[in-house]
C-alpha cells in the first residue's frame, strides 16, 4: 500500500531516504537519488508521487522526533516552523521510538485528533495530518497494547477531555487488533483504523457536547446524529479519500444486519462494518455520561459478545479475546477487599493483572501492588463503576511499572 508523498517538504539536492513511485506503482526515483531543482520537482509532482506506507511511517517518526527535540530545547516558534523532514538517515524501514512516557504520547495524539476532527473540511492537509498521527500506532500497539488501552479508558473517564477523539482512538486500536487476530490483511486493518478515527467527522463537536449534555436530544440533534455517517463520507470524499472500504465503513458504521441500523437500514452489512459498529457500541457503553454511568466492563463485553438471541457472535468473541472481560483502565473489587485498576490482560479473559490502589480498609495504598487475579485470594469479586472510585490514580507512576 502507498501514501501520497509530501513532495513540497523534500529538500532539493539531497539524497532521498525512500523509494518514490508513481500512482501506478512504477518506480520514479530510488532511495539515494536526488530531486535536482524546482523543475525536476514539478515533473515528479505531475506523476502523483507515492511512497510505501511503512516508509512514510518511519520517516514521520524521525520528523516528529525532530520537532519534539526543538520543543524540549525551547527553540523559538520561527525555528520550529523551519524544522524540515530529515533527509540523511540510513534506513527508512526502521521506525524511531518516541521516548516520552506513553500517557504523554497519547495526550498529544488526542489533542491532534481533536483539532483535526473539529476543523473537518476546513483543515489544511487533513489527510497528511491524519497519516502523521497514525504513524505513531506501530510503536503503541504490540507489545504496548495493554498500556495504551489503559490510558485511553482512563481518558474516557475524564470529562475534561474531548470525548470524540478519545472514542475514536480507542475504537481504532480495538478494531485494528481484532482484525489482526482474525487474520485480516494489513490493508483492511488500515482502512478500519482510518474509518474509526474519522467515522464521527460529521459530528465531532456535537459528539463532545452530547457526552456532557444532561437533557434528551433535541429534534435537530437527533437529525444530525442520524445523518452524520453520510455527512462524514461526503466530507472524506471532498478531502480526497479514495479508499473504497474506508468510505464504506464510515457510511455504514451504524448499520446492523437485518435492516435494524441507520441511515439506510441495510439488510446486509459487510464484516468490517459489523466489526466497527460492534467496537463503536462497546466503547460507547464503557463511557460515562452526565446522565448515566458507564457500564461495567463485563456488561459492555457481554452486550457485544452475544446477539439478541443469546448466541455468541464470532466478532464479539474476538473482541473479548483481544481486550478481556475487564478492559485495562477499568476498576474491579478483589476477593481481598481491595479496589484495583486493571493493568493488563491475564492468562484468561476473566483473570486480569490488577494494581491494588485502595486497601480493604478503604484507604489509598501508597505503592499499589500488582495482583494476579488468577490467584483465589485476589480473584475478581465484581466490576466497580468509575464514579465509585474516589482515589486519584497516579497514572504515570503505574505505567512506568508495566
Amino acid at each position: 500500500m502507498f501514501v501520497l508523498l509530501p513532495i513540497e517538504e523534500i529538500t532539493l539536492g539531497e539524497p532521498l531516504p525512500v523509494d518514490i513511485f508513481d500512482a501506478r506503482g512504477e518506480l520514479l526515483l530510488r532511495k539515494g537519488q536526488v530531486i535536482r531543482d524546482e523543475h525536476h520537482r514539478d515533473w515528479i509532482a505531475m506523476h502523483r508521487p507515492m511512497l510505501r506506507r511503512e516508509d512514510f511511517q518511519a520517516w514521520t517518526f524521525r520528523y516528529n522526533a525532530a520537532i519534539d527535540r526543538a520543543l524540549r530545547d525551547n527553540r523559538s516558534l520561527e525555528e520550529i516552523a523551519h524544522v524540515a523532514r530529515p533527509m540523511n538517515w540510513q534506513d527508512a524501514g526502521e521506525g524511531v521510538a518516541d521516548t516520552r512516557p506513553i500517557d504523554e504520547i497519547w495526550a498529544g495524539l488526542h489533542a491532534g485528533l481533536t483539532l483535526l476532527l473539529h476543523q473537518g473540511e476546513q483543515a489544511q492537509d487533513f489527510l497528511g495530518r491524519l497519516q502523521r498521527l497514525m504513524a505513531y500506532l506501530p510503536q503503541l500497539l504490540r507489545p504496548r497494547i495493554d498500556p495504551s488501552v489503559l490510558v485511553l479508558v482512563q481518558m474516557l473517564y475524564d470529562r475534561r477531555l474531548g470525548y470524540s477523539a478519545t472514542h475514536a482512538w480507542l475504537c481504532a486500536l480495538l478494531a485494528g487488533e481484532v482484525a489482526a487476530s482474525l487474520g485480516w490483511s494489513a490493508e483492511r486493518q488500515h482502512s478500519l483504523r482510518c474509518a474509526a478515527l474519522t467515522m464521527n467527522l460529521g459530528l465531532a463537536r456535537l459528539h463532545d457536547d452530547l457526552a456532557r449534555q444532561d437533557a434528551p436530544l433535541s429534534t435537530a440533534q437527533r437529525q444530525a446524529v442520524h445523518q452524520h455517517p453520510l455527512r462524514g463520507e461526503q466530507s472524506l470524499r471532498r478531502l480526497g479519500v479514495q479508499d473504497a472500504l474506508w468510505l464504506e465503513l464510515v457510511r455504514d458504521h451504524h448499520e446492523r444486519q437485518g435492516g435494524l441500523g441507520y441511515p439506510h437500514g441495510r439488510a446486509e452489512v459487510s464484516a468490517p462494518a459489523q466489526l466497527l459498529q460492534l467496537v463503536d457500541v462497546y466503547v460507547a457503553r464503557l463511557s460515562p455520561r452526565i446522565n448515566r454511568p458507564g457500564l461495567p466492563a463485563p456488561r459492555a463485553a457481554r452486550d457485544v459478545y452475544m446477539d439478541a438471541s443469546g448466541m455468541t457472535t464470532p466478532l464479539g468473541a474476538a473482541l473479548v479475546q483481544v481486550v478481556g472481560l475487564y478492559a485495562p483502565g477499568t476498576y474491579v473489587e478483589l476477593a481481598s477487599g481491595e479496589i484495583g485498576l486493571v493493568a493488563r490482560r491475564g492468562r484468561r479473559a476473566h483473570t486480569p493483572l490488577v494494581f491494588a490502589i485502595v486497601g480493604r480498609d478503604g484507604l489509598p495504598k501508597g505503592e499499589a501492588p500488582l495482583r494476579d487475579t488468577a490467584e483465589s485470594a485476589y480473584a475478581v469479586r465484581r466490576a466497580v463503576p468509575a464514579q465509585e472510585v474516589k482515589v486519584r490514580v497516579a497514572l504515570p507512576r503505574l505505567l512506568a511499572r508495566l
